[in-house]
């Protein structure tokens, strides 16, 4: 079944847990329900994010490495700031988790302490704030 799911997750249709749901249990797993399938989201990491159609859909994540030219996850980046101790990314609607799942998979070795992301925006907070210009730096590289 574990299989399947992430075949059905690739596909980037589906946009509710009912939706999946109703998938599995139409190829034959009639024992799925709701909680199991959200279980299997967060172990998965699968996250909601707009696909190409701009439609918000249950994703898994890309291979969580740095974005390349051909990546489009740079392309997702509107802007990057900071203060004295916050770096602010904002993104297209809906790709903020996605950018903050690789942005912690990154973590403290290059300056990030963790993030906070809602829709279209990212909160960063640097492991060391009197570093926050060379994390800011690495952040700005990954989307440049």
């Amino acid at each position: 079944m574990n299989g399947l799911f992430k075949a059905l997750l690739r596909k980037e249709r589906l946009s509710s847990q009912g939706e999946i749901v109703d998938a599995l249990q139409e190829a034959g797993f009639h024992n799925i329900n709701q909680s199991k399938v959200s279980r299997m989201l967060s172990k998965s990491g699968a996250v909601r994010t707009r696909n190409a159609k701009q439609e918000m859909v249950y994703c898994l994540p890309a291979e969580l490495g740095v974005p390349t030219t051909s990546s489009p996850l740079k392309n997702l980046v509107v802007d990057i700031d900071c203060n004295d101790c916050l770096i602010v990314i904002h993104t297209s609607p809906g790709a903020a988790q996605l950018i903050a799942r690789l942005l912690d998979s990154i973590g403290k070795t290059e300056g990030i302490l963790g993030t906070i992301a809602g829709d279209d925006t990212i909160f960063i907070t640097p492991t060391n704030c009197q570093k926050i210009n060379q994390t800011l730096k690495v952040v700005k590289q990954l989307f440049s």
